[in-house]
This record gives structure tokens, C-alpha cells and sequence, in this order.
């Protein structure tokens, strides 16, 4: 496969090269979230906040295959950039396979043993929680399927070719959805099989989607078994997990947050945590440009720090900020004036629809400091800074989110929690400047050489 040069050409192209056929890769991925959460919805309170409970607990499993995603994808694209000679990048992307495969299996069955305990102590009712253990089976066996396709797009990704990884995303999507109505409810001689078929299709779609990514990444030669397979392998190891479990880390934490949030949220009844995870639903479509945007400054930065090309890196987080602080505050405006229709779609409850109103007017004008989050823990990840996004991550959500929502839930109620989420948000901008000064990401203030002014003789 003829790789993608970010070193080279516009900047705000290479950006866009990537990030843009991501967006509706993204945006396929995330309607499933919708689509589970709009069906279930019709079945009653019980599925819908069933689903409240299941999505930050998944979400945050999923992080490992981000983490491991973020790995292959740093090690292969400054690989790249330094235009290594052989099949090195090939074999990075197949040791980034078969380490995300045993992981992959070991984390689904940890999360098949311990859901229903997981489940209880975040607060779910009897209800809520017989429909969210009905899930779990399905969702634990796509689980490795999922790491594996993941990992085949961040090679793709790597290589500068964004749109591959979209067309993948959106196979997948569309499986999942398609079949989302039929499980659910069942059709003809299947069976409706309520929450377990939203499981179930999602286990289809990834299980479909995870072979298609394999094969053409072996087609195209983004994947190859190498004349020696095994070469290298515990350095390629160390470097993946150098970057990936941080990584994961970082992107856990913010799922786990939220489900440390939900459980204050549960302190307000059902029908908070239906309208509140409603509304993290739409938030999550909202900015999925932003998480576009993080999916393309990684190989943008990697290719161009192995390059030894910093000043593109550093143009290209500030151009990639430029976009979140612009394209938030848009989407800020949008989401105040049509929340009430968009709370709509998911229910006809007024006060779940109350709940979710009340978060899409508040939150959203934060949206854009999440985005600046994002985008510079993926650059961090793809220059190999990812404990600084680790810790970045972690300072939002355990210094700031979480004790702030508890406190503000005793005191203020639902509005406690929100203004929790939008100081958090406003927490990540400051910190993110920080970090990227620290890492070499944004020049350091004074950072340029004053010429010296010889005397005159």
C-alpha cells in the first residue's frame, strides 16, 4: 500500500485527509449508541435506563482497543516518518494484532464475570439492572472483534489513509443498526429478544466488520506476516504498551468518571438517568467532528515527529484547536435553541425530556474545551507523551468532574452536576495548553532566541 506523506504539502490538508472521512466513521459508530438507545426506548424505563448504566461501563472497556489503537498508531506512523527500510511498520501492525487479541479476551471475560456487581453499585434498580445483565453475554463476545478492527484502522490511519478506516466503521454501523429492530423486537420466525438482541447485533455487525478490515489490510499489504514474524517482537511490545496502556488509561478515565457521575445522577431517580444518558447520546453526535479531529492530528503528528518536522506537528494542534473552539461554540448555539426537539427523539417522558434538555442548554457551551482535550492527547499519544494525557485526563476527572458533581448534587441537584461537567471541560483547556508547552507540542513562551547586540568598537 502507497502510504499517505503528512510530511509534505498543506497542513490543513493532511488534517483534513484523514479527519474527514473519520467523521462519518464516527458518526456511524455513534448512531448505534442512538439506535440502541431509540429502540430500547419504545420497550420502556426500565431498557432505556438499562442502557444509562451499560454505555459508560462499555465505553470504558472500549478504551483498551483506543489505547492499543493509539499504540500501533504512534509506533507505525513515526516509523514511517523516519522512512524505515523492510517491513518494520507490517510487523508493528501484526504484534499490535496478537497483543490486542489476549488482552481483548482476558478484559471481556473480567467484564462477563463482574457486570452484575459493577452494574448494583452504580445504583441500577431491579428493573434497570435484569435488562443491563441481558446485554452483557453479546457485548463481551464482540469485544475482541472490535480490538481487532480497531487496530486494523489505526494501521490504516497510520499509513494517511483515514477514509479505508470510515468505510470499515460504517460497514459495521450499518450491520449493527439494521439488525437493532429485528433482534429487538423480532420479525417472522425470529424471535424479539429485547436488550439481549441490541446485544446480539452488535455482536454481528463487529464480528462482520473486524473480518473485512483484516482482509483488506492483508490485500493491500498494511498487514503482512513478514519473513520473520517474530522479529522484534517484545521491542514492539514494550513501545505498543509504552503508549497504549497509559492511552487506555486516559481514555477510561473518562467513562469511568461518567459512571461515577451517573451514580450521582442515580441519587435523582430513573428518569434522570434516562434523560441524562439521552443527552450524553446526543452530545456524543454533537462533537463527533471533534473526534475526528483526534483520530487525524495523530498520524498528522506522528509521521511528522519521526520526519523530525516539528513545526508541522505543532501547526497542526493549532490548527486542529481552531477547529474545536469554532465548530463548539456553533454547535453550543444549535443545541440551546432545538433541545427540546432533539430530547424528543428519545422519549416522550417530560421529565426524562426535562433532563435532557436542561443538559444540552448548559453543557454544551464546554463542548469545545472537550474537543481541545481530545485532540491533544491523541497528538501527546502520537509523539509517545501519553502519561501526560494520562495524567490530564485523569486531573479532569478525579480532581475536578466527580467531586464537583457529588457536591454539586447534594447542593443543587441535577444543575450541580452540569456546571460540574462544564468546569471540567473548561479545567482540560488550561491543562491542555500545559501539557503541549511541556511536550514540545506548542512552543514554549520565550521559548524563541533574542539576538545578542554586539558593541559597537
Amino acid at each position: 500500500m502507497a502510504s499517505k506523506d503528512l510530511t509534505q504539502g498543506s497542513v490543513a490538508r493532511g488534517l483534513a485527509a484523514v479527519s474527514a472521512p473519520m467523521s462519518l466513521g464516527i458518526l456511524a459508530v455513534l448512531s448505534v449508541g442512538l439506535a440502541d438507545a431509540y429502540f430500547l426506548g419504545q420497550l420502556g424505563a426500565a431498557p432505556l435506563a438499562a442502557v444509562g448504566f451499560i454505555y459508560p461501563v462499555t465505553v470504558a472497556i472500549t478504551s483498551l482497543s483506543i489505547g492499543l489503537s493509539a499504540g500501533a498508531n504512534s509506533s507505525i506512523s513515526q516509523a514511517l516518518g523516519r522512512k524505515e527500510e523492510g517491513d518494520g511498520p507490517e510487523r508493528l501492525a501484526l504484534h499490535a494484532l496478537g497483543l490486542g487479541l489476549v488482552l481483548a479476551i482476558l478484559v471481556a471475560l473480567a467484564f462477563y464475570v463482574s457486570a452484575g456487581t459493577l452494574f448494583s453499585l452504580m445504583g441500577a434498580g431491579d428493573a434497570a439492572l435484569k435488562e443491563a445483565r441481558a446485554y452483557v453475554p453479546y457485548w463481551a463476545l464482540s469485544f475482541p472483534f472490535l480490538v481487532l478492527m480497531m487496530i486494523a484502522n489505526a494501521a490504516f490511519r497510520a499509513h494517511g489513509d483515514g477514509l479505508t478506516a470510515a468505510i470499515v466503521m460504517i460497514l459495521t454501523a450499518l450491520i449493527n443498526i439494521a439488525l437493532n429492530p429485528v433482534l429487538i423486537f423480532g420479525w417472522g420466525p425470529i424471535p424479539g429478544l429485547g436488550t439481549e438482541g441490541a446485544a446480539l447485533a452488535t455482536f454481528v455487525g463487529r464480528l462482520i466488520g473486524a473480518a473485512a478490515a483484516l482482509w483488506y489490510a492483508y490485500h493491500v499489504g498494511v498487514l503482512s506476516t513478514c519473513s520473520a514474524p517474530l522479529r522484534n517482537l517484545m521491542t514492539s511490545v514494550r513501545d505498543l504498551l509504552s503508549v497504549g496502556l497509559p492511552a487506555a488509561f486516559s481514555n477510561a478515565v473518562n467513562p469511568a468518571g461518567m459512571a461515577l457521575v451517573t451514580a450521582a445522577v442515580a441519587t435523582l431517580g430513573d428518569a434522570a438517568v434516562a434523560g441524562f444518558g439521552a443527552a450524553t447520546r446526543i452530545q456524543s453526535v454533537a462533537i463527533v467532528v471533534l473526534l475526528a479531529l483526534s483520530a487525524g492530528i495523530g498520524p498528522m503528528v506522528g509521521q511528522n515527529w519521526g520526519a523530525d518536522r516539528k513545526d508541522r506537528a505543532r501547526d497542526a494542534v493549532k490548527l486542529a484547536w481552531t477547529v474545536c473552539l469554532v465548530y463548539g461554540l456553533g454547535v453550543a448555539v444549535l443545541l440551546t435553541l432545538f433541545a427540546d426537539p432533539f430530547a424528543g427523539l428519545f422519549t416522550d417522558d417530560k421529565d426524562v425530556a426535562a433532563v435532557t434538555v436542561q443538559y444540552l442548554s448548559i453543557v454544551s457551551w464546554s463542548f469545545f474545551g472537550y474537543g481541545i482535550l481530545v485532540t491533544a492527547n491523541a497528538a501527546m499519544n502520537a509523539r509517545s507523551k501519553a502519561v501526560y494525557s494520562m495524567g490530564l485526563s485523569l486531573s479532569r476527572i478525579l480532581v475536578i468532574y466527580v467531586p464537583l458533581a457529588w457536591i454539586g448534587v447534594m447542593l443543587f441537584g441535577l444543575t450541580g452536576i452540569l456546571l460540574a461537567a462544564v468546569a471540567a471541560n473548561l479545567f482540560a483547556v488550561i491543562g491542555a495548553l500545559f501539557c503541549a508547552r511541556a511536550t514540545g507540542l506548542l512552543k514554549r513562551l520565550g521559548s524563541r532566541k533574542i539576538p545578542e547586540v554586539l558593541p559597537q568598537t
